[in-house]
């Protein structure tokens, strides 16, 4: 159960995961922590995470080296209060390399609609900065399609 104790459909899924890809745009962990519940587990990559104040640590730190950052989110598939994601985002270092990092989210919400748990296996490319195909938050023309070409 999770949306005023119902399933989640595909409909209300693909929802959650924007708004989900527009928090996480923002850069901003006070506001993304919110749609955690507060003892809310997460992996990501090979860290542990427990209850927002961690999330909230976990994102300062991620958004400090991760420069520029953009995202984008997509439902790959979805079972009552369990929605699975993938996705890309492209950041830069200090020293001005850029990345895209590819992964996979496996999202659990409570009743209510907060996410309890997260987790996250991400993978990091190299690209130059030619390369780059994400800048910003999604704009009104892309909101609805699936954009994330596999390379």
């Amino acid at each position: 159960m999770c949306i005023r104790g119902r399933p989640f459909t595909e409909e209300s899924a693909r929802v959650k995961v924007q708004a989900a890809e527009d928090a996480w745009n923002t850069c901003d962990p006070d506001r993304v922590a919110l749609a955690y519940t507060e003892d809310s587990a997460w992996r990501n990559r090979g860290e542990f995470v427990t209850g927002r104040d961690e999330i909230r640590e976990f994102l300062r730190r991620k958004w400090a080296r991760e420069l520029d950052y953009a995202l984008r989110k997509e439902l790959w598939a979805v079972l009552g209060n369990r929605i699975a994601v993938r996705f890309q985002y492209e950041s830069r270092d200090a020293s001005g390399q850029w990345w895209r990092s590819y992964g996979n989210e496996q999202w659990e919400f409570d009743e209510s609609g907060l996410m309890r748990r997260r987790e996250a296996s991400i993978n990091d490319v190299r690209i130059e900065a030619a390369d780059r195909r994400i800048f910003g938050p999604r704009g009104d023309d892309e909101r609805g399609v699936d954009v994330l070409p596999l390379r």
